[in-house]
C-alpha cells in the first residue's frame, strides 16, 4: 500500500482550507506516492493551498475557475505539458448563492439556479471531457455529493437539485468513459464541518441527528472520506464505476 500511487498524477479541485474534504483526500493519497496537482480560485485559496502543501513534495498549483472554458483549457494544457498523463481527478467543487440557501427553495432565482447547476454539476462534465484526453492509461474520477440529492433537507434547497444532476451525470459519464478504462464514482458524504456547509441553514441540527441516529453513532471524518477516496482512486476499485458510495456512518439506511 505504501507506493500504491507511485508515479500517479492526481488532480485535486476544491481545496479551500484545512477543513475541506478535498484536503482530507489529498492528505490520504499523498503519502502513498502520488504527484498532486491542485487548483485554486482566487488569491485566498492559493495562499491557503501553498501553506497546506509547504512540506509536501511533488506538488503543483494552478488557477482555475470551472465556469470558464478558457481557464479549463489552459489548466489541462499545462498539466499535459508538465505531466503528460493524468491518472486521477478529485472533483470537490460546488457553489450556490447564499440568498438561495437562506430563502425558500421556490424563491430560487433563475440566475441562482443556473449558477448552482453550472458550478456544481456541469463542471464535472467539463472536467471529465478534458481529463479523458490525458487519461491515456485509464484512470479514476471521483466527485462529492450529499443525500440532499434524494431526500429533502430544509435549507439545502438548490444544492439538492444540483447534486441530483451531478449524480445522474456520474452515471452517464461513467458509461461513456468506460471503454477508455476510466471509472467515475461519487462519494455521498455525511455532514462535515466545511466552509460550504456553514451556508446551509440548520446544519448544526443535521450534525446532531446523524451523530445520534447513524449506525456508528457519530459523524464522519476527513479520514473516513480520505480512506474511501484512496480505494476509488486506486486499482483496488478497478471494477467499480458509475456508483454513488455512501460514507455517512450508515445514516442513509435509517428509516426514522
Amino acid at each position: 500500500m505504501q507506493d500504491i500511487f507511485k508515479g500517479k498524477n492526481i488532480l485535486i479541485m476544491g481545496v479551500r482550507n484545512k477543513w475541506s474534504i478535498a484536503w482530507g483526500i489529498a492528505r490520504a493519497v499523498q503519502p502513498l506516492g502520488a504527484n498532486l496537482i491542485f487548483t485554486y480560485l482566487g488569491d485566498r485559496e492559493k495562499e491557503s493551498i501553498e501553506k497546506l502543501t509547504a512540506n509536501m513534495d511533488n506538488v503543483s498549483i494552478y488557477p482555475c475557475d470551472v465556469s470558464s472554458d478558457k481557464e479549463l483549457d489552459d489548466l489541462f494544457a499545462e498539466i499535459k505539458e508538465k505531466y503528460g498523463v493524468l491518472h486521477g481527478v478529485v472533483h470537490a467543487i460546488a457553489f450556490a448563492k447564499s440568498e438561495d440557501l437562506q430563502d425558500t427553495f421556490v424563491n430560487t432565482s433563475r440566475d441562482g439556479f443556473h449558477t448552482a447547476m453550472d458550478i456544481s454539476a456541469y463542471s464535472l462534465l467539463a472536467v471529465s471531457k478534458r481529463a479523458k484526453e490525458l487519461m491515456t492509461e485509464g484512470g479514476s474520477i471521483v466527485t462529492l455529493t450529499y443525500r440532499g440529492s434524494e431526500k429533502v433537507y430544509p435549507g439545502y434547497n438548490i444544492m439538492g437539485v444540483a447534486k441530483a444532476a451531478l449524480e445522474a451525470s456520474v452515471r452517464y459519464i461513467a458509461y461513456e468513459l468506460g471503454p477508455s478504462n476510466i471509472r467515475v464514482n461519487a462519494i455521498s458524504a455525511g455532514p462535515v464541518k466545511t466552509m460550504s456547509a456553514r451556508g446551509v441553514k440548520n446544519f448544526t441540527d443535521i450534525l446532531g441527528v446523524v451523530a445520534e441516529k447513524s449506525f456508528l453513532k457519530r459523524n464522519v471524518t476527513l479520514e473516513d472520506l480520505g480512506g474511501t477516496s484512496v480505494f476509488l482512486l486506486s486499482d483496488l476499485s478497478s471494477g467499480v464505476t458509475g456508483e454513488i458510495i455512501y460514507v455517512d456512518a450508515g445514516y442513509n439506511n435509517m428509516g426514522l
